[in-house]
Formats: structure tokens, sequence, C-alpha cells
């Protein structure tokens, strides 16, 4: 189960975008940063891919550049790349390239970013849903490991679980969950907010020319009432980049090292703030068999996520029921303690390590849940 014993309401279908005009944007090189993934091969090649840690060890850093700040460069790309957004009345498409891979690249599993780009959206919106798709630039799809991540950042809105950083809003990487938040709550993006995408391949890509990748962003109708969520990233390695500091020996970019066979690995957690939590973006590794948000305090597993796998554990995707996404939502207290876990199985025959991560990008509400009449065992 994703969750809650709670209603798990299934995604919506796949997006419809409204005819919409195309329009460029300005692109600027970013500062350097060298972040690595965790990337395995197997008998079949290429197809053994590590998820990015995209909802972790990136966001900080990328943010920080903005800032000054020069902690973790990412190898950029030095050619520029043809990059778009469209907006339709209710949706805007951001289009990164044709691009051919693999990409430059510098060290590690993932090829040199692409340019990151900086962008205002014309007016206020609410973001109610967001996906991503790639592509070669006749249409043709191309398999979702091809992509390694796609960052959506907001520069002028600062993080509320990393205080000191700029608010990661969401993004993609090898899973492409669609995303579609529960009825009438969203994520406010201002119209004077800067927003910053960053864009990488993974360099084991064979060779495909004019490949596209896209993310689409759905916004609430102007007329119809949303109620602001709060983006809050969790995991049992350590998310913030200004904690990198605190990381044990056997935990570095590419996520925490996993020996053979049965691997359980947990981190105590406490929120800075009471929410109400409506929807759950998973993330995880190759190998992954679950993970876990408990309340310590009151004895209550809070989600309880499980990936689509291939046999051979590589991942193929978080399934719609999977993911966690409730109008009435459940309860974080500031006051109470909480424990991550994740469990990963690693191949006996494998003499190297996995390295492994298990996080949550949680969209909440502030405050407290709406009075409802389950009692805390129906969680």
């Amino acid at each position: 189960m994703a969750a809650h014993t709670s209603g798990n309401a299934p995604l919506a279908p796949r997006l419809h975008l409204n005819e919409s005009i195309f329009l460029p944007i300005n692109q600027t090189l970013g500062a350097r940063f060298n972040i690595q993934s965790d990337f395995s091969s197997s008998a079949g090649g290429f197809m053994k891919t590590v998820l990015i840690a995209l909802f972790t060890l990136v966001i900080g850093s990328l943010a920080y550049a903005d800032g000054g700040h020069n902690h973790h460069a990412v190898p950029t790309l030095k050619k520029q790349i043809a990059s778009s957004i469209a907006y339709g009345e209710n949706s805007a498409v951001l289009t990164f390239g044709p691009i051919d891979l693999p990409a430059g690249h510098s060290e590690g599993d993932m090829g040199d970013s692409m340019p990151r780009f900086n962008f205002q959206l014309p007016e206020d919106k609410y973001l109610i849903g967001f996906k991503a798709a790639l592509s070669t630039i006749d249409g043709k799809e191309l398999p979702r490991n091809y992509l390694h991540h796609i960052l959506m950042i907001n520069n002028t809105k600062p993080s509320v679980s990393c205080p000191g950083e700029p608010l990661f809003f969401g993004g993609a990487g090898l899973e492409m969950s669609e995303t579609k938040f529960p009825d009438g709550y969203g994520v406010k993006l201002a119209k004077n907010d800067k927003l910053m995408t960053v864009v990488a391949f993974y360099h084991g890509a064979p060779p495909t020319k004019n490949v596209i990748a896209t993310f689409t962003m759905e916004f609430a109708p102007k007329a119809k009432p949303v109620k602001d969520m709060e983006v809050y990233q969790v995991g049992v390695n350590i998310v913030c980049f200004t904690k990198f500091g605190d990381r044990p020996a056997d935990q570095t970019d590419e996520g925490i090292e996993i020996g053979p066979g049965v691997q359980v690995r947990t981190a105590p957690l406490k929120f800075s703030m009471d929410g109400c939590v409506k929807y759950a973006y998973p993330h995880g590794h190759d190998e992954l068999l679950m993970i876990a948000l408990e309340n310590k305090t009151k004895k209550q597993t809070l989600l309880r996520t499980i990936p689509d796998v291939e046999r051979d554990g590589t991942i193929r995707e978080f399934l719609a029921h999977q993911v966690y996404k409730d109008g009435q939502g459940f309860q974080i207290s500031k006051a109470d303690d909480y424990e991550m876990v994740m469990v990963y199985h690693h191949s006996l025959q494998k003499t190297e390590f996995q390295h492994g991560m298990g996080n949550y990008l949680l969209y909440m509400t502030p405050g407290a849940c709406p009075q409802q009449n389950r009692t805390a065992s129906a969680y």
C-alpha cells in the first residue's frame, strides 16, 4: 500500500494541453557542480540503471549557485542547446533539446547538464500537476532511463524543510511519475518568482540523434479556488545540502552504501512545521523494496510505498495506486518523532556496493487536517 489505509485515489489520466503559443526562453550558464549518481550495468547492458538522487542532494547545491555559493559544481555543457516554453491557457510545456546522446561527460554516469535557464510565468498560477516525457524530435518515444533528471527550483521562495535553501517544487527522473494533486490543492507560483530548470541525461545512453525532453506543468483555471501547499523533502539519506557535512562515512552524493542481501536503513526525523499531507512523491534507486514514513510517537505507519520492478530489481516505476494522494490527508506534527525507512535487496553475486536512497517529496497544507470520522487506527 502507498500510505494511509484510507483512500488512495488513482492519479488522473494524462494531461491534455490547450492550444499553446511558442515562446523562447533565454538560457544562462550556471555554476559548475560535481554530482554523481549510481549506474550499475548487467548482462542486459544499459537498462540496469539507478535513479538519481532527484529530491535530495542536487537541489540545494544547484539553487545555492544563484546565491554565489560554490560548494558543489555540476559539469555543464558549454554549447547552447535550444530550449523553449509553450503556454496554454492552463498549462506550460518546457521543451529541452533537441540534443544528441550521449551528451558531454566529465565523470560518473550522469552526462553534463544542459545549460540551466531561468524563467518567470506571465501571471500568478497554482501548479496542480506535472509530468515528463522523452522522445526524438519526430515523436518516437524513448526509454525512460535515458533521462537522468529534470529539476524544478523556485529561487524566490525559501525551502521549509531545508532552511537557507531555495524551494525544490517538482521534477522527474527515471520514474517520470505523472503527478496530479487532489482536487482543490496546488503549489503557488507567483508571476515574480524566479524559476529555474536543470536537465541532464545518462552518459550511458546509446547514440541517439535529436532527443527532446519535455516537462509539462498543469495549472488551475483562474476561477477555481485552490488551497496552497508547502513542499517538504524527507529521506533516509540526508536531503539538505547545508547538512551534507553531517553525512556518515557510508553516505555520499550517490546515496547510502548497500551491501549484499536484505538491508534495512532508517533515519530519525523531526518536522519543522505542522501540516496535513495531501500528496507524497516517492523516490528510490534500483533494488529498492520499500520506502516508509512512520510516526514513532503515535506508533503509526503513515506511508508505505513499493515500486514496480523488473525481475532483477531494476525499478520500472511507482504505480498510481502506490503513490499517496488524498484530499483528506494525514497529520504531521512538529511535536512528534518520526522515522524514515527504506528496504533494499542487493544481489548476492554482486561484489560492488549499491547506493540507495529512500525519499518523499511531501505536498502539505499548513496546520491541522480537517476533522474526520476516522480514528487513528484507520491509518
